[in-house]
């Protein structure tokens, strides 16, 4: 079922902060709230009335696959346009989707991070807690 307009912003929140050593704040603008895992950014909610999207990490070729697919994800609205993409309200704009979205900004960023600055449960680890 696709999200109704402020879900993708609420989903994009939840998911972020059940993940291992997040943290987020505003360091940019009173409207990007940005997450970040161990000082490094994968999730940035827009709290913008008029664009209400969430900004994710992926590898390119996800990236224009997603593109292709969804009207309403874009190359990313504030970073890298191949490794970023921002999601908004749309046809086929689903929790799942929003959720392993995340999740999957959350791992990349992760494995880029010297392992003595990892959380100590990676996201792959409990992706489990997400099923319904």
């Amino acid at each position: 079922m696709t999200l109704p307009d402020t879900d993708v912003q609420l989903v994009g929140r939840r998911t972020a902060m059940r993940l291992p050593g997040v943290s987020h704040g505003y360091p940019l603008t009173e409207f990007l709230d940005v997450y970040k895992v161990a000082d490094k950014v994968f999730l940035i909610v827009t709290d913008d009335p008029a664009n209400l999207i969430v900004t994710v990490k992926v590898p390119p070729e996800r990236g224009r696959a997603l593109q292709r697919n969804h009207e309403t994800i874009t190359p990313g609205r504030y970073f890298d346009k191949r490794h970023w993409v921002s999601v908004g309200t749309g046809p086929g704009i689903t929790e799942d989707l929003v959720e392993s979205l995340v999740i999957d900004s959350y791992d990349a960023v992760v494995e880029n991070v010297p392992l003595w600055k990892r959380p100590k449960y990676p996201a792959k680890s409990i992706n489990s807690h997400f099923q319904r």
